[in-house]
This record gives structure tokens, C-alpha cells and sequence, in this order.
């Protein structure tokens, strides 16, 4: 039997989508029986426990430190006070690391992994040094370059990078270049070149049936509209509802449809407005063929999602890696990018520099930007068709034939 670590880190949704992705095709290249343990907190620590009810004694609630959330996603001020200090219910960041890491080497003692495939959490990398553990560390982020203003996280990236460096194997979930979208986050020095991997995107590998249609995909058939996606953790997607709404306060966004998918599994968010100002359920609206401006869904199916994805003109996101690749290179639909981190800045910058869509920064550069994809619509295609074309959707596959050989060395 093969027993596997897998640490995943609980900020937002990627790490985990990315190791779910690589769980459906691990036994395609493993043949062993394995046995895998799941490390994490949060809600990725809660959708484990509901995907695997039958595994409990192999989910591991891991206490991992990440950023404190302010008013405008995580706050610096807040996060940084918190290095020495209790802050809004958190342990001091030197007793949150301490107390994470002696969880994790307890994990390591009791568990005796074979590898470990740690998703963000460096610190599973260290460990896995130390005990001479054979460890993968999946990432779309090394040194990534920062805003002039923010020049004081330099010494932090710096010791974050040589935590990462120690992993047997660095696994960019990215095209190879010239297509990688996380270039500008990567920035590997020469020494640890040798280790790293473009292993590409973690693609949903779900098939999708469309046979059955729901009232939702059915309401949006024909339409023109954007897709405006929240993604990310509870502050993140807080700030950027509130920079959605206000650009569909403005006046150039009057007869712009929308779908806003909150990524919430809360029916209750469910509606439709109407041209006339009115709110509908989906349902009704479907029934009596309102004309409607904006659909608010709190939780896509993959169908629906899918759906979207097919039948938008564009999509709005704030520059999560992973929705950025599936729009992209999966769907080769043009993004509007409103950043809130450094990272998210690098990877829309580099997909404007390739003319597969635009940064935004404020109200009047969203709407302008809405326009000018709808207006050069044709153009933006041409070049996301040519992107899509060269983009590497196998980052799961690829992983996984690089852990059965790692394994078998």
C-alpha cells in the first residue's frame, strides 16, 4: 500500500479544486492500493469531510496560518499586527506557526508517508526534508513581482521562496512558456531550475451532460451577457461584490446583461432584476419571458457553469489563477481583471500584454473595458483562439505520472 500526504492550503478554492483534480487520475498511474490523508482548515477542511464522509480518520484538521480579512480583502495592517499579537480570534503568528508545524510533524511520525504533495502549504515542505520524505509542491507563485507600494514584502517573499525551494519537486499547475499566465508570480533563480516542472492547467476532467437543461441555462440561451465571477475566500469575494456593484451603478452599464455567480451554496441569493427594476425568481422570469438586466446565482452546477462559460461574450474576475485558465485556455473567452493582490495584477497584466483581456482598476476602466470586448469582439477571438490552441489542460495527468515515477524510483 502507498500512503500519500496531501497539505493543502485553505486560502480560497484553488489548492483544493487542484487536488481533487489530481485525486480522479491518481489511480490511473498508481496501481497500488493507496492511502490518502488530507490535511487542511476552514471550508476546505469542511468540503473534505463532506466529499470523503467514509474517510474521516484521514482528514486531518491542520490549523494553517493565512492572512487576516479586513474591509478591502485581507488587511496588511491586521495581518502584520497579528506576527506578535492576538488579532480577531488568532493566536500570535509565531504561536500559530509553531503550534501548525508540531501538528504536521505529528502527522508526519504517526503517518510515515511514502511522498507528500503539499498544495501552498510550504511548511510540509520543510518537514518533508528533514525526514527525508520525497515531497511535490504544486504552485502558480515563487517570487512574484510586487507593486511598487508594497516593496516592504520583499524580506517575507524571500523566506517563503527558500521554504518552497525545498520540495523534491516544484509543479507549476501552468502551461510551459511562452503560455505561462503566472509568469510574472514565478521568477525562479537558476539554482532551482533543475526541480521545477510545467505540468499545466488542473482541468476539470468532469463530463458534463447537457441533455436535461435547467430554467436557469434556459433563461440565459440567446442572450449577450457577461460572466461576473466572485472567487476566492469571504473578504475577498465581499470586495469584490462591492466593486461589481459599482460599476453597475454607472450609467455605461445600463443595457449590459450580467449572470454574478457568489459562489455560495445559498439558493436564497437566487433572483432575477428585470429591465423594469423589478426583482423575479429564475422560474418566473423564464415563464413570463422577462427582460432582464442582471442574474444572480449563489451556486453554479457544473452544467450551468459550463453553460456560462459556453455562452458568455467575457467574463470579470478578479485574477484568481485558476479561473483565469479554465476562461482562457479552456473556454478562450477575453477576462476584464479587477486585481486585489500583487499576483492577480501580474497574471491580468500579462494576458492584456497578449491582447486576451484587460486590467482594470476602477469603475470608469471596468466599463470601458466591457465596451471595448464587446466592440472588438473578433479581435480578441483571434488571439484567444490561437492561446488555446498551445494551452496545457493536463496539469493533473502530468502530476500524477511525475508522483508514480518519484514513487518508483
Amino acid at each position: 500500500m502507498i500512503k500519500l500526504g496531501q497539505f493543502i492550503y485553505p486560502w480560497g478554492n484553488g489548492h483544493y479544486s487542484r487536488m481533487m483534480s489530481l485525486d480522479r487520475v491518481l489511480p490511473d498511474y498508481i496501481k497500488d492500493e493507496l492511502e490518502i490523508h488530507y490535511s487542511s482548515k476552514g471550508d476546505v477542511y469542511q468540503k473534505l469531510l463532506q466529499k470523503f464522509p467514509q474517510k474521516k480518520n484521514q482528514i486531518h484538521e491542520v490549523l494553517m496560518p493565512t492572512p487576516i480579512d479586513g474591509k478591502h480583502g485581507p488587511s496588511v495592517t491586521l495581518s502584520m499586527l497579528n506576527f506578535l499579537f492576538p488579532v480577531s480570534g488568532n493566536p500570535p503568528l509565531v504561536t500559530q506557526i509553531s503550534n501548525y508545524l508540531k501538528k504536521e510533524a505529528s502527522l508526519y511520525n504517526a503517518e510515515k508517508f511514502d511522498l507528500v504533495i503539499n498544495d501552498g502549504d510550504m511548511g510540509s515542505n520543510v518537514l518533508a526534508q528533514r525526514r527525508g520524505i520525497d515531497s511535490v509542491f504544486v504552485t502558480n507563485q515563487f517570487r512574484p513581482k510586487l507593486w511598487r507600494s508594497h516593496f516592504y514584502f520583499y524580506p517575507s517573499l524571500i523566506y517563503i521562496s527558500k521554504q518552497i525551494a525545498k520540495a523534491t519537486k516544484i509543479v507549476v499547475a501552468d502551461s510551459a512558456p511562452p503560455n505561462t499566465i503566472c509568469e510574472y508570480n514565478l521568477n525562479f533563480p537558476d539554482k532551482i531550475k533543475q526541480k521545477v516542472v510545467y505540468a499545466g492547467h488542473f482541468s476539470n476532467a468532469i463530463t458534463v451532460d447537457h441533455t436535461q437543461k435547467t430554467d436557469f441555462e434556459k433563461l440565459i440561451e440567446n442572450e449577450n451577457f457577461g460572466y461576473w465571477m466572485k472567487t476566492g475566500n469571504k473578504a475577498t469575494k465581499e470586495f469584490t461584490g462591492r466593486k461589481y456593484e459599482e460599476a453597475f451603478r454607472s450609467e455605461d452599464m445600463q443595457d449590459q446583461r450580467r449572470v454574478v455567480s457568489h459562489a455560495q451554496n445559498d439558493p436564497s441569493l437566487d433572483k432575477v432584476k428585470g429591465k423594469d427594476g423589478k426583482i423575479y425568481s429564475i422560474s418566473y422570469a423564464l415563464e413570463h419571458k422577462i427582460d432582464w438586466i442582471q442574474i444572480d446565482i449563489g451556486f453554479l452546477s457544473d452544467q450551468e457553469k459550463d453553460t456560462v462559460l459556453d455562452l458568455c461574450k467575457y467574463a470579470v474576475i478578479n485574477g484568481s489563477h485558476t479561473a483565469m485558465c479554465e476562461i482562457i485556455g479552456t473556454k478562450a473567452k477575453p477576462i476584464i481583471g479587477i486585481p486585489i493582490y500583487d499576483e492577480h495584477a501580474n497574471q491580468i497584466k500579462w494576458v492584456e500584454e497578449r491582447k486576451l483581456g484587460i486590467l482594470a482598476n476602477n469603475t470608469k476602466q471596468v466599463t470601458k473595458a466591457v465596451h471595448s470586448v464587446q466592440d472588438n469582439h473578433n479581435n480578441y477571438e483571434e488571439h484567444l483562439i490561437a492561446f488555446a490552441r498551445s494551452f496545457n489542460r493536463d496539469g493533473a495527468t502530468n502530476t500524477a505520472k511525475i508522483i508514480a515515477e518519484m514513487l518508483e524510483s
